[in-house]
């Protein structure tokens, strides 16, 4: 294939304008009930403090109920139940936040594919790669190495050695995928992160720490987020495996052999150790950490902070270090407040 002109930057492209959308069409795109005079043009989105008369705003937090009496947005979403200021045009949703979203997405659609390759890239001629993938300058494509249609690798990225990446993937730069590392499609790598890095693994021969081959991959499954800098090892023996929807904050550590269930999110700074296995649907709040070979139920939600040392049942709420139930959390942290008084009053004694 011919060299086509060198690829835009990811920010270039992402910031094109999109035409503005009638107030009447919004309430269609997000199936709410408008409310007010529906005259005017939104071109974008923004805080409800700052918001022009082109501009929509929502209301999703009551903590900031009280910009809502001054805003200037000439199109709030809100859900029913919420007094709206005089005069303002509104759409009325039972989702305000998801509502948000939505519109948010069709302001600023993912940027599309059109074939670019940069003439600083390598591209193997053992690799394979649909003919609209786009490929950033400086990055690298080893052979044996696939790409699927509508994929973007950014620039300094690395596909290695028969990595397979499936369709309409986006690499941010600097991202790396090892070799044989599976992503399957709509996976999105934020800058930095490192897909396949080897497992944390040694053995002890007596005077020395020697290092295990880590011979799995880490096997992607449609959908996954992870955010920048993020790091997942690939198995030791057998992969490590995320699931459909998973999304991962940025500066994460995901060990060998760990399983991450379907649509589970996880904050950042989150460490989890080696042969851990995540279920389905769980919510963890940021600088968690779990220790190996344990299994954490569907469903779960875990605080940040917490420290996970053994099992945990499906379905549960657990917040501290060791995690424990959250309700118990809470007597265990009123009783270290209340520590030094009893510790005085030992004294006493």
């Amino acid at each position: 294939m011919m060299l086509q002109p060198a690829l835009p930057s990811y920010w270039t492209q992402n910031n094109f304008s999109v035409p503005g959308i009638s107030l009447e069409d919004i309430a269609e795109l997000l199936e709410g009930r408008l409310e007010g005079s529906g005259n005017g043009l939104i071109v974008g989105i923004n805080t409800l403090a700052s918001a022009g008369p082109d501009e929509a705003s929502f209301l999703a937090n009551s903590k900031y109920k009280a910009d809502l009496v001054n805003t200037k947005a000439g199109l709030v979403l809100l859900a029913d139940g919420v007094d709206a200021p005089s005069g303002a045009n509104v759409i009325r949703t039972t989702n305000p936040y998801l509502a948000f979203t939505r519109l948010q997405r069709h302001f600023h659609p993912e940027p599309q594919s059109a074939g670019r390759r940069h003439p600083t890239a390598t591209i193997d001629s053992k690799a394979h790669l649909a003919d609209d993938v786009d490929v950033g300058a400086h990055a690298i494509i080893e052979a044996g190495a696939s790409i699927g249609a509508g994929s973007i690798i950014g620039s300094g990225c690395i596909v290695e050695k028969d990595a397979k990446i499936g369709k309409q993937c986006r690499l941010l730069p600097r991202s790396l995928v090892a070799h044989g590392c599976v992503l399957k499609n709509h996976v999105t790598l934020q800058a930095g992160v490192i897909i396949g890095s080897d497992g944390f693994g040694y053995a002890w021969s007596g005077s020395e720490h020697l290092k295990i081959p880590q011979v799995g991959r880490v096997v992607l499954h449609d959908g996954v987020e992870v955010g920048a800098n993020t790091c997942i090892d690939r198995g030791a023996i057998g992969d490590t495996v995320i699931g459909r929807g998973v999304k991962l904050d940025n500066l994460m550590q995901i060990g060998h052999n760990v399983h991450i269930g379907d649509y589970s999110i996880m904050a950042g700074l989150t460490a989890v150790a080696g042969s851990t296995s995540i279920g389905k649907g769980c919510q963890i709040g940021g600088h968690a950490a779990f220790a190996g070979h344990i299994q954490v139920g569907d469903g779960c939600r875990i605080a940040g902070k917490s420290g996970v040392i053994s099992d945990l049942d499906a379905g549960g709420t657990y917040a501290g270090s060791p995690a424990m139930p959250h309700r118990l959390w809470f007597r265990v942290a009123a009783a270290m407040r209340r520590l030094p008084d009893v510790m005085k009053t030992l004294n006493k004694k």
